[in-house]
C-alpha cells in the first residue's frame, strides 16, 4: 500500500513538474480584456505562454467555452461535453494568438467563459488557465426596445445648454445582474442613484455618426437597490453638432440632442425586465449652461438640480420628452480603448506675468482639463484660460489658438467648498490664466488632469543621451494628447481633427508607444465609410470639411499604409480583409486620374511645413508636389500587392504588379534621370524614391549620396517635411549611412527633432521652428505646440537604433528581429515591446571596448539576433563562446553583425567593438 501511495505521490510530482514548465495567460477576447460588448460573430481569442526553458514553443491547444462558468470548469465525463457552446479538443496549432471562437451562433447580451491550456515543444501540457469572459453586445437592430427620446422643452438657441434627462423606477426582485447600454446623438454622462455609470470620458466616442455610432455597456449591478431608483442622463453638444473646424461649421450630424438607453435586468428567479427611455422620461436643463468642445464650458452652479440623478427628487417642474422615432440599425459596439482620465498635475508655480496676470504652469503641454476647488459668494465667477506656451516676455500666449477660446467659467453657488471640472469640452494646455478666483489662489484649489483614449502601455525606450529620452518623452505626450478616440493633428486651437496625413506617418510610432490596433481598426471603418465614391479619402476623418476635401498624396494613402502598418505590427489579418476593399478604391482613384500612368493632377499638401527659412527663401526644401503625388501612387500600390498577397488575392497580386511597374517607369521617366539625379534637388525627393524603391537598382547608390550631399549642404541637417520626415533615417542607415542618421537625429539646432528639445518643449511641435531662437513665434495661423507627426522619428529610434523589429513574412513578432545601430554619442540603449506574446528586450551598452547586448524573446516566437561583431568568434553568450551553448546556432555574418537564430529566453551576448 505504501508503495502504492508513493508511486501515485510521484506520478503527481511529475505531472505537477511537467506542468509548471509551461503556464498560459493573458487571456484576450479581440484584443480586450473581458470585454462586455462584442459585437463579432466569431470573436478571436489569445493567450501568452510562459515557462523557463528557452525555445519554448506551443504545438497544440484546447479551448472551452460556455455560458456557465461551472461547465467551462467542469471536465468531460464519459466524453461528452455539457453546457459548452464550444469544446475545441485538442487542436494541433501554435497558434495563440487571434484564434477565432468555433462553436455555436453567439447570442445578444450573454456572457460567455472561456479556458485554455496548450502543449509545447518539450512534452509537457499546461494547466487549465483561469476562466475569463467576454459577453456580447446587441447584435440585431430588434435588441434595442428602447427609443430615440429628445428634450421637450424650448431650447435656448444661442447656449444651447445640456440637457438632462431622467426616470425613476422601482425594483422588487432579487437582483442577479444588470446591464446599462448607452448612446447619444451628443456627448453623455450617466448616473444611477446618484453614482456616476462607468469612468469614461466623451462618450459615445466620434466615429461618422450619419453612418456608424457607438455604444456602450455597463454593468451597472452595484448601483442599483431594492425599491425604487432613478436614472439620470446629462448632453453635450460635442463632435455632434458642436463646431468643428472654421466657418461657424456646426449642426454637421444634427440640431438637437437625443439619448438611446436600454437597461437590461436578470432577478435570481430568472426573470428578465426592461428599463428603456421613451415618452415616459422627463427632461430639463441644468449646471453647464454653455458647452463647446473648442470653446469650453460654462457652469452655473446655482442651477444646478440638486440630486436630480436621484430616486426622491421632485421633477415635477420638468418637461416631458420628444420621441423621434429615430432608427437604430447604425448602431455599433465598442471595441476600441474608451478615453478616461489618467494623470493629475499639480500646480508647478503660480505666479504673475510681466501683464500682471495670474497663471498656473503645470509644467506639461497635456490634453484634458482643470479642477478647481474655490469658495466664494454666490455668483462669484472664475474664468480659466488655456495656452500651451508663454510669449517672449513671459505673458500668456493664445494667439495660436486661432477661434478657439478654450476658456472655462465656473459661476458659484455660495455653498461653501465647490469643486468643478468640465464635462463636454478638453483643452490642450500647459498654462492656465485665472481670472476672478476670490482670495488668494493655492496649489491644493487647482490641478489638471490628463485624458486620452486608454490604450495599454506597450513600449519603453531610454538610452544614455537626456536631450533623447526628452524627445521620447514628446512623443509620447504628443500620442496621449492627440489619440482621444480619434487621431488627431492637435488638440487646442480650432480644429482637432483626425486628419489622415499626421495619422498615416506616425503609426508606426503609436505601434511601439501603446497598444493601438484596436485603435485605429475603429477609426479605419470611418476612413471606409467616409471614402469617396471616387475612391478619395478625405482630408479628415470623420469628414466635417464638405464633399470636395480629399485626394491629396501621403493623406489619402492613409487608406493603404495603417492598415499594412498595423498588420506589420500585430499580425491581424481581419484589418487588411475589412480595409481592402477601401485600399483598392484609393489605387482606382489615382489610376483614373492619371496619364499614361503618370498621376500629375490636383492639388495637394506636398511636404508639408518642410523647411523654409525666411531670410533666405531660396534655401526652401520644396518638393515638387506631383513627384511625392507619383511615389505614393507607387508605394500604395506595392502595399496593396502585399495585403492581396496576404488575402490570397492572387489575381489582384498579378493586376496590382503590372500596375507598379508602369507606375515605377513613369515615375523614372518624369522624375529622375539614369544616374538617380531628382528633378527636385531636396531630401524628400531622395528619400522617397530609395523608400519606395521607385529608381533602377543601379542608381540608388548615386542617390543616396546625392541625398547625403544634399544634408551637408544643409551643415548636416534636415529639410524634410511631414512626408519626407519618417522615411529620412531609415534610408540613410539601409544605404550605409548609419552615422549621418545619428548625426541627424542628435541635431538640436535649428531644424532638427532636438531643438524643441532645447528649446523646452514637452510634446512634439507642428513646425520645426514653432518658435523661434529669439522666442519669438512663428505664424499663428498655423502653429500647435502639440502636434505629433515628426514624432515619427520614434519608429527609427525603436526598429533601427534599438533594434526590435519584426518580419513581413512572420508579423506581430511572431518572428523577431533584434539587429541594433549603436551610434556615437550614445553609451547605452534600452528597448522594450509588450506584444500578444510577450515582452521583447533589445538592450545594448558600450563597456570597457566591448558591446553587450541584452535580448529578452517571448515564448511561441522565434528572432533572428544581431550582434554587431566582427566575426562569430568574437562573440560569447552567457561568458561562453557561442559553440558552447544549445538552444540557438550561428547562422552567418553578414554586414558587421554575427546573426544568431533563438527561440525565447533570455541572453546576454558580448562582443569586442
Amino acid at each position: 500500500m505504501k508503495r502504492i501511495l508513493l508511486s501515485s505521490l510521484l506520478f503527481t510530482l511529475v505531472v505537477i513538474s511537467a506542468e509548471a514548465q509551461v503556464q498560459v495567460g493573458h487571456l484576450l477576447c479581440e484584443n480586450l480584456a473581458d470585454p462586455i460588448s462584442i459585437d463579432a460573430a466569431q470573436p478571436r481569442l489569445s493567450w501568452q505562454l510562459t515557462g523557463a526553458s528557452r525555445g519554448l514553443l506551443q504545438t497544440a491547444y484546447e479551448i472551452r467555452v460556455g455560458t456557465d462558468k461551472g461547465a467551462v470548469d467542469k471536465k468531460a465525463v464519459s466524453g461528452k461535453e455539457e453546457g459548452l457552446s464550444w469544446a475545441s479538443g485538442k487542436v494541433s496549432s501554435d497558434q495563440s494568438v487571434q484564434v477565432s471562437y468555433g462553436g455555436a451562433a453567439l447570442l445578444s447580451g450573454r456572457r460567455y467563459y472561456w479556458k485554455v491550456r496548450v502543449w509545447d515543444n518539450k512534452g509537457n501540457v499546461s494547466a487549465w488557465s483561469e476562466p475569463h469572459f467576454w459577453q456580447m453586445g446587441l447584435l440585431q437592430p430588434t435588441d434595442w426596445k428602447a427609443q430615440w427620446i429628445e428634450p421637450g422643452y424650448a431650447e435656448d438657441p444661442v447656449l444651447r445648454p445640456s440637457p438632462l434627462f431622467r426616470k425613476q423606477f422601482a425594483l422588487h426582485k432579487k437582483l442577479k445582474s444588470a446591464f446599462a447600454y448607452v448612446t447619444a446623438h451628443g456627448l453623455y454622462e450617466a448616473f444611477l442613484n446618484g453614482r456616476r455609470i462607468g469612468d469614461l470620458c466623451l462618450t459615445p466616442g466620434w466615429t461618422s455618426y450619419n453612418k456608424r455610432l457607438q455604444y456602450q455597456v455597463y454593468d451597472v449591478s452595484s448601483l442599483l437597490k431594492n425599491g425604487d431608483n432613478a436614472v439620470g442622463v446629462m448632453l453635450g453638444s460635442g463632435w455632434y453638432r458642436g463646431t468643428l473646424a472654421w466657418r461657424n461649421n456646426n449642426d454637421i450630424y444634427g440640431k438637437t440632442l437625443g439619448l438611446l438607453f436600454q437597461l437590461e435586468l436578470t432577478y435570481s428567479d430568472g426573470s428578465t425586465e426592461t428599463v428603456s427611455s421613451d415618452g415616459t422620461w422627463k427632461s430639463s436643463t441644468g449646471a453647464i449652461v454653455y458647452s463647446e468642445i473648442y470653446n469650453g464650458e460654462i457652469a452655473d452652479a446655482r442651477k444646478e438640480k440638486k440630486g436630480w440623478t436621484t430616486a426622491s427628487y421632485d421633477d415635477a417642474g420638468w418637461a416631458g420628452v420628444n420621441t423621434p422615432g429615430l432608427p437604430t440599425d447604425k448602431l455599433v459596439a465598442t471595441w476600441n480603448e474608451p478615453v478616461r482620465r489618467h494623470e493629475v498635475f499639480s500646480a508647478q508655480k503660480i505666479f504673475r506675468t510681466p501683464a500682471g496676470e495670474l497663471v498656473v504652469d503645470f509644467g506639461q503641454n497635456l490634453v484634458g482639463w482643470v479642477h478647481l476647488r474655490v469658495s466664494g459668494q454666490a455668483g462669484d465667477s472664475v474664468k480659466l484660460y488655456h495656452a500651451e506656451v508663454l510669449d517672449k516676455r513671459g505673458n500668456f500666449y493664445t494667439e495660436n489658438l486661432r477661434a478657439a477660446k478654450q476658456e472655462d467659467i465656473y459661476i458659484l453657488n455660495g455653498g461653501g467648498v465647490e469643486d468643478f471640472e468640465p464635462h463636454f469640452t478638453w483643452q490642450g494646455f500647459r498654462y492656465v490664466r485665472v481670472v476672478g478666483f476670490p482670495g488668494e489662489l493655492k496649489p491644493e484649489n487647482i490641478s489638471a488632469t490628463a485624458i486620452y483614449s486608454d490604450m495599454p502601455l506597450t513600449g519603453s525606450f531610454t538610452c544614455s543621451y537626456p536631450l533623447l529620452n526628452q524627445l521620447q518623452h514628446n512623443i509620447e505626450w504628443g500620442q496621449k494628447g492627440n489619440f482621444v478616440d480619434v487621431p488627431t493633428d492637435c488638440p487646442q486651437r480650432d480644429e482637432r481633427l483626425g486628419w489622415t496625413g499626421d495619422a498615416q506617418v506616425f503609426s508606426r510610432t503609436a505601434s511601439f508607444n501603446r497598444q493601438v490596433d484596436n485603435f485605429f481598426a475603429k477609426w479605419l471603418q470611418d476612413v471606409a465609410a467616409d471614402q469617396f465614391a471616387s475612391g478619395a479619402v478625405p482630408h479628415v476623418v470623420p469628414n466635417v470639411l464638405g464633399k470636395n476635401d480629399g485626394g491629396s498624396a501621403g493623406w489619402s494613402d492613409v487608406a493603404t499604409i495603417v492598415p499594412w502598418n498595423m498588420y506589420l505590427a500585430y499580425g491581424d489579418k481581419k484589418i487588411l480583409a475589412a480595409q481592402y476593399p477601401s485600399m483598392k478604391a484609393w489605387i482606382g482613384f489615382m489610376e483614373a486620374n492619371s496619364d499614361h500612368y503618370l498621376w500629375n493632377k490636383g492639388g495637394h499638401f506636398g511636404d508639408w511645413l518642410s523647411y523654409h527659412p525666411e531670410r533666405d527663401p531660396g534655401r526652401a526644401a520644396n518638393t515638387d508636389q506631383y513627384l511625392i503625388a507619383q511615389a505614393f501612387f507607387a508605394y500604395s500600390t506595392q502595399l496593396v500587392i502585399n495585403a492581396a498577397g496576404v488575402l490570397g488575392q492572387e489575381e489582384d497580386v498579378k493586376k496590382y504588379t503590372a500596375l507598379l511597374q508602369h507606375v515605377k517607369e513613369a515615375f523614372q521617366k518624369e522624375y529622375a534621370t539614369p544616374g538617380g539625379r531628382m528633378i527636385s534637388n531636396t531630401q524628400t525627393a531622395y528619400v522617397l524614391a530609395l523608400q519606395f524603391d521607385l529608381l533602377p537598382e543601379e542608381a540608388r547608390q548615386s542617390a543616396a549620396r546625392r541625398l547625403v550631399d544634399n544634408i551637408k549642404d544643409y551643415d548636416d541637417h534636415l529639410t524634410t517635411g511631414f512626408l519626407g520626415t519618417p522615411y529620412l533615417c531609415h534610408v540613410l542607415t539601409r544605404f550605409g549611412y548609419n552615422d549621418l542618421a545619428y548625426k541627424l537625429l542628435l541635431r538640436d539646432t535649428y531644424p532638427s527633432w532636438l531643438y524643441p528639445v532645447k528649446m523646452g518643449a514637452t510634446t512634439i511641435w507642428e513646425r520645426w521652428d514653432g518658435q523661434k531662437p529669439d522666442s519669438t513665434f512663428e505664424d499663428a495661423g498655423m502653429n500647435s505646440f502639440n502636434h505629433y507627426a515628426y514624432g515619427a522619428i520614434g519608429d527609427w529610434m525603436y526598429r533601427v537604433a534599438a533594434g526590435i523589429d519584426t518580419y513581413e513574412t512572420d508579423p506581430g513578432y511572431r518572428k523577431i528581429r533584434i539587429m541594433p545601430h549603436p551610434g556615437e554619442k550614445i553609451d547605452y540603449m534600452d528597448a522594450s515591446l509588450q506584444t500578444y506574446y510577450g515582452r521583447i528586450v533589445s538592450n545594448w551598452k558600450r563597456e570597457a571596448g566591448q558591446l553587450l547586448l541584452d535580448v529578452e524573446i517571448p515564448a511561441n516566437t522565434t528572432a533572428e539576433i544581431y550582434v554587431p561583431s566582427r566575426s562569430a568568434d568574437a562573440v560569447k553568450e552567457g561568458g561562453l563562446p557561442l559553440s558552447g551553448h544549445a538552444g540557438y546556432k550561428v547562422l552567418k555574418q553578414e554586414g558587421g553583425y554575427t546573426v544568431i537564430e533563438a527561440g525565447s529566453g533570455v541572453y546576454h551576448f558580448t562582443a569586442a567593438e
